[in-house]
């Protein structure tokens, strides 16, 4: 049986290429700003009011070891499922939809040590892209500290 084509968003940061699995992906926006979530957990930039939902906006650069800069009016927020959770993420630039053929995709690098939100690696002709699994992106103790952080801003007036 021949696997099918794997469908995935490209996206850049810090001018490197990264992909989710599109069936984790809901919409893309452009990024507008953020509000400030006291007590979340590092990896959380702030918090996106979308339709009336109020979505954590993960902090892709901090986890990714990139520099920390300011949001910029042409950054893109994916939003995404993560696990149970809706999500943000902001990244510099959404670059599209990519359908990978069985040849181009390689579930390798999730076997490898500390890349557990890994689901495997895109072989393009221009490189090697990362595809990431939000459902392990927050640890269980990050998790928690934004479950309480949100519990505690949705209690205030």
């Amino acid at each position: 049986m021949v696997p099918a084509p794997r469908e995935v968003l490209l996206f850049t940061l810090e001018g490197q290429r990264y992909g989710l699995p599109m069936e984790d992906v809901r919409e893309l926006i452009r990024a507008v700003r953020l509000t400030p979530l006291p007590r979340a957990p590092d990896v959380v930039e702030g918090l996106l009011n979308l339709h009336g939902q109020l979505l954590p906006v993960l902090d892709l650069r901090r986890r990714f070891r990139h520099p920390a800069r300011p949001l910029s009016a042409l950054d893109h927020l994916i939003i995404a499922q993560a696990g149970p959770r809706q999500v943000a993420l902001r990244v510099d630039r959404a670059e599209g939809l990519r359908v990978l053929s069985p040849g181009e995709w390689d579930e390798t690098p999730r076997e490898l040590p500390g890349v557990g939100y890994v689901a495997g690696a895109a072989k393009l002709e221009d490189g090697l892209v990362l595809v990431h699994d939000l459902r392990g992106f927050l640890s269980e103790a990050e998790a928690l500290e934004l479950d309480t952080a949100l519990a505690t801003s949705a209690e205030r007036p």
